[in-house]
């Protein structure tokens, strides 16, 4: 599968051209483009072009006729020789360098030109050395800030997105059950349990003809490499830069190496002693009375012999799941045929792709009755944000769309931009005009703990906000969570009714699933949002549904999974 491997080169052709000024903006935007619409198909690229040729290439948003041509050259090739040039005259680890937070392209360019910095080794030296600090237009902050951003780097080293990973490990397992040489295959491991960033890929199968199987598995398009092949296990390297084991199991131990391959080790261990103490003896190969094999079919089947009842993979990480279990109150978790509406979106009118209208067509494709479409505020100018006027209009459309339309509504609001006073940037009569408000902190993340949770429990306190977007600000692998004390911004939440979002998009899955725990303690609601900003990223959806499931969280608590007429009174403000 190309598409990352394609809409990763797209980027940094688009980095490196905005350093050269032979470049246009326009050329610049139109690879950035290019490359979001690649990276959020859920059809492999090289499929649309086997199926439909240039043609259908070119039918996909922002894709014309000369990138359409790159992507052809790469299918075929493996390579891009408008890249090719671009790294020849700024032969810089681009994608790894602006990966730091605070590195822009143009800041890797003037460090290579000025200290010969060309990937994460060199910098690194840099750092050490003050070279960094001495440089006009640099100082000792930005040289702070940029060894801390090394640190962060270097922490995410061998793990990856799980937005990245898991259409991947669909991909295999789906090719696998359509070989007709395998009577089942499932992902296992940290991407069976959602975590959101996962170091390895775990597949199991059943079959009977495990040479063929194993055949199969080494030559499929998205591996890279064989690091290991047996007869029961084998090991290969992803081209997206991960390695994946499958194994072959016996039928006998197939539901006791699914629930060992799933759960966190320390799960695993809290269960072992259980079994333990009720006689047993579990493990990868089965459940065992003795030297006698227990029969079960199932994970379900293992749990109740230990007078467990079941819990769902996203919980088995050790947090007090094995006790709800021997007490069978595991609770019933929130699931994406849950989901009833989005409640954060955005159209092009702003930073987003698609129009409203084709919005519409996606949520509905996804199963949606609503959304609400909450485009960025004046003072986002990166995102074009709207003023009063432009949302007085841009209301006037969707009050004639909804009119037209029955069986789905759209909702008016705005992702409006919490200022470093803690004020919005729109009039309280523009907020009022909407049917929700997000408020969402968009700058100013080095605030001390003490001025950002004043700025955001001050926003909250003017009951004009429905739902706090993406409360800590992180985005993983590469920007911390601001600081801020999240028990002051949830009370303030619970005393004013705001709904905490969790935004399901991969990089950012804010609310954390640790951070659910600790908010559910409060009498607040939920709501789980794409954060849509083209058709495709409703996919993101199941991520912010994983992400709350691993933070036990149950239906009744996420404000999207009722029906809108009792929406309007839940987001109720003032």
């Amino acid at each position: 599968m190309f598409n990352k491997l394609i809409a990763d080169i797209f980027n940094e052709i688009a980095e490196l051209l905005s350093v050269d000024d032979k470049a246009s903006k326009f050329e610049v935007r139109a690879y950035q483009k290019a490359a979001l619409t690649i990276g959020t198909l859920q059809e492999p690229i090289e499929d649309i072009y086997a199926k439909g040729g240039k043609d259908a290439l070119q039918d996909l948003p922002g894709i014309g006729p000369t990138l359409a041509d790159r992507i052809i050259e790469y299918i075929k090739t493996g390579r891009i020789s408008k890249y090719d040039e671009l790294k020849k005259k700024y032969p810089i680890d681009m994608k790894a360098l602006t990966s730091i937070e605070g590195m822009g392209a143009k800041k890797a360019v003037i460090l290579y030109k000025k200290l010969g910095v060309k990937d994460i080794a060199d910098l690194k030296k840099a750092i050490s050395s003050h070279e960094i600090s001495r440089l006009e237009g640099f100082g000792e902050r930005s040289e702070e800030l940029l060894a801390k951003g090394v640190s962060m780097l270097e922490q995410s080293k061998g793990r990856m997105l799980l937005g990245d990973v898991l259409p991947i490990a669909e991909r295999i397992v789906s090719a696998l059950r359509k070989s007709g040489l395998v009577s089942n295959a499932v992902i296992a491991g940290s991407t069976r349990r959602m975590r959101e960033t996962v170091g390895d890929i775990d597949i199991l199968a059943l079959s009977s003809k495990q040479e063929s199987v194993m055949d199969l598995f080494t030559k499929m398009p998205d591996v890279s490499t064989i690091v290991s092949k047996g007869p029961t296990k084998t090991t290969v390297w992803l081209k997206i830069g991960i390695s994946c084991d499958l194994r072959v199991i016996d039928p006998k131990s197939f539901s006791a190496a699914l629930q060992y391959f799933t759960g966190s080790k320390d799960h695993n261990i809290e269960v072992r002693k259980i079994a333990i103490k009720k006689g047993y003896k579990l493990n990868e190969y089965g459940l065992f009375r003795g030297t006698a094999s227990v029969n079960v079919r199932s994970e379900e089947d293992i749990y109740a012999k230990l007078g467990m009842q079941w819990m769902p993979p996203e919980m088995r990480e050790d947090r007090g799941e094995v006790q709800l279990a021997l007490a069978h109150k595991v609770p019933k978790l929130v699931e994406l045929s849950d989901l009833k509406g989005d409640l954060h979106t955005h159209t092009k009118d702003t930073d987003g792709a698609n129009t409203l209208e084709e919005m519409v067509s996606a949520a509905k494709a996804a199963g949606l009755g609503y959304i609400a479409v909450t485009n960025h505020t004046k003072s986002l100018r990166v995102a074009h944000g709207m003023d009063e006027k432009g949302f007085k209009e841009f209301f006037e459309k969707i009050d004639r769309l909804n009119e037209s339309m029955s069986g789905f509504r759209v909702l008016k609001g705005a992702e409006v931009d919490i200022r470093e006073d803690g004020s919005f940037d729109l009039t309280e009569r523009s907020l009022q005009s909407m049917d929700i408000v997000i408020g969402a902190v968009h700058s100013h993340f080095s605030m001390s703990e003490s001025e950002m949770t004043a700025r955001i429990v001050k926003a909250i306190d003017t009951g004009m906000m429905s739902i706090l977007a993406h409360p800590t600000g992180r985005v993983i692998f590469e920007r911390d969570p601001y600081k801020v004390s999240l028990e002051k911004v949830f009370e303030a939440a619970e005393r004013n009714n705001t709904v905490l979002e969790i935004n399901s998009v991969p990089n950012r899955l804010d609310l954390s699933d640790t951070n659910i725990m600790l908010a559910s303690k409060y009498r607040v609601m939920f709501a789980i949002d794409s954060d849509a900003h083209r058709t495709s990223h409703f996919e993101f959806l199941r991520y912010g549904v994983g992400t709350a499931r691993r933070g036990w969280l149950t239906k009744d608590r996420v404000v999207n999974a009722q029906r809108i007429d009792k929406l309007y009174s839940v987001l109720k403000r003032g």
